[in-house]
């Protein structure tokens, strides 16, 4: 048995390092977004959109006179991360907030709270906050975004006992299509404040945000290997309520979708294993790259990263400041080329009583079209407090699904037939699915999944009746 296990891993070290040879030689940087004048491309590099003018205002009075100077559609974006045209629509006039709208204009340390500009990103909040060792109360896993794009896509994380990043916005700025500035907040102009957190900029573009903080401390990784099912009896007994953890995901090894490893983050007094308070941007020959790209390219790689490279990784203690693991980088995840194709994204919301019966549908879909999965991971949810798009009107389950894309026209269309398979399945358990990804649901499927999205129509028609806020999203479900 011992040398049957020695072969086993002897093998799995082999094809690991010729991997690792081929990955160096072929694959050293990552693929870079490329930008054309008057072309705005999003995250995933899957959608090109043609736009009048790109504009990029430094204040919220830029803003306003940007609205009241122009005419036609208007698009909004920051770090553009969304991967189905979210972002603008043809022959608008886009506004860049990343570009200058992306100050931090005050902090309240005893009283931990912030306001930024919308077009900062959240690693700039950051390294504005660490040193006074305040963090942020909920984001996602990455801090490449900008905080009004999470806004409008009412983002989240992995946060234990929380959700969607609406529960830490205090207030926003919002200038409406005739250019009037709007204070928005649970108690001010609260229409405008559940529609525009979640909205997609159908209603307007957000341009100040105050958010709650927390205390920064330091967190000790717990990590546990158990079949996939039992996941939420273990969520339960272990980590829902909890005082102590932080963060919280569980990660589901494919192809077979058998077996998860949960990954808990909770307060510790003890000593750091990784001194730094954030994360460094080290992109070339990055672990995380190398890992996803065997898992897509080389047979066998979703085994040996399941049995080798984690075992290793999680081997080890981890105890780091709650900072750093809230400051990953995307761009760890680019592919090395998108010449044939890219990696993309969809999530799935589910009830956590109809976890047994969601994860055997989602295998059967994965395996009959044969989809090539690289990691499929699982978040908690609290209940999001009223925005009209809540894809968490409860607690949910998340299933963030990471997989590869090809691009030639008919793989692009099998992608579209699959996620609307699956799309029927989470609907059919009373679930939904996540807006930023590529535009594949029906407008059926888009009701179901959303049935407060008329309230948001209306809303728009009320406060933009000439639609010119618009983007893909829009063009496709907004009732003509």
């Amino acid at each position: 048995m011992r040398r049957r296990a020695r072969g086993l891993l002897f093998g799995l070290a082999t094809i690991v390092l010729s991997g690792v040879a081929v990955f160096l030689i072929a694959f050293g940087t990552p693929a870079r977004r490329v930008e054309t004048p008057g072309v705005i491309r999003d995250g995933s590099g899957l959608v090109e959109i043609p736009v009048r003018d790109v504009r990029t205002p430094s204040s919220t009075e830029e803003v306003q006179e940007i609205l009241r100077t122009t005419r036609g559609p208007v698009s909004i974006g920051g770090a553009r991360y969304s991967m189905g045209g979210q972002v603008a629509t043809e022959d608008a006039t886009f506004i860049d907030t990343r570009a200058k709208l992306n100050d931090v204009l005050q902090l309240d340390v005893p009283g931990r709270w912030v306001r930024v500009e919308a077009g900062t990103t959240w690693r700039k909040l950051q390294e504005a906050i660490d040193p006074h060792d305040l963090a942020v109360k909920i984001m996602q896993t990455y801090d490449n975004f900008t905080v009004g794009g999470t806004l409008s896509v009412n983002g989240h994380g992995r946060y234990v006992n929380l959700g969607p990043v609406v529960q830490s916005v205090r207030s926003m700025e919002l200038v409406l299509a005739d250019g009037t500035r709007r204070h928005a907040s649970r108690d001010e102009n609260s229409d405008l404040f559940w529609g525009a957190i979640g909205g997609y900029g159908a209603l307007g573009v957000i341009t100040e945000v105050e958010l709650d903080l927390v205390e920064n401390v330091k967190v000790e990784r717990s990590v546990v290997r158990m079949p996939a099912d039992e996941v939420p009896n273990w969520f339960d007994a272990h980590v829902r309520g909890s005082t102590a953890a932080i963060f919280f995901n569980a990660d589901l090894y494919p192809p077979d979708f058998e077996e998860a490893v949960a990954l808990t983050y909770a307060s510790t007094d003890r000593a750091l294993t990784e001194p730094a308070r954030l994360q460094t941007r080290t992109l070339s020959n990055s672990g995380e790259r190398f890992t996803y790209w065997m898992v897509s390219e080389i047979p066998g790689g979703k085994r040996v990263r399941q049995e080798l490279i984690d075992a290793l990784r999680y081997a080890r203690p981890e105890v780091v400041w709650r900072n750093y693991e809230a400051s990953y980088d995307v761009r760890t995840l680019e592919p090395a080329s998108r010449a044939r194709a890219t990696y993309a994204l969809q999530e799935y919301f589910i009830p956590p009583h109809r976890f047994p019966s969601f994860l055997p549908k989602m295998r059967k879909v994965f395996r009959e079209r044969g989809v090539n999965v690289l990691n499929v991971s699982i978040r908690y949810a609290s209940p999001d407090p009223g925005t009209l798009l809540a894809w968490a009107p409860a607690e949910r389950f998340a299933f963030v699904v990471y997989y590869q894309q090809a691009l030639d026209a008919r793989s692009r269309e099998a992608g579209g037939v699959w996620t609307r398979e699956m799309i029927d399945v989470v609907l059919s358990e009373g679930g939904a699915y996540y807006l930023p990804y590529e535009l594949h649901a029906t407008r059926e499927q888009f009701l179901r999944a959303y049935p407060r999205a008329p309230e948001l129509f209306a809303l728009k028609a009320r406060v933009d009746p000439q639609n010119r806020f618009r983007n893909k999203l829009w063009d496709k479900y907004l009732p003509r």
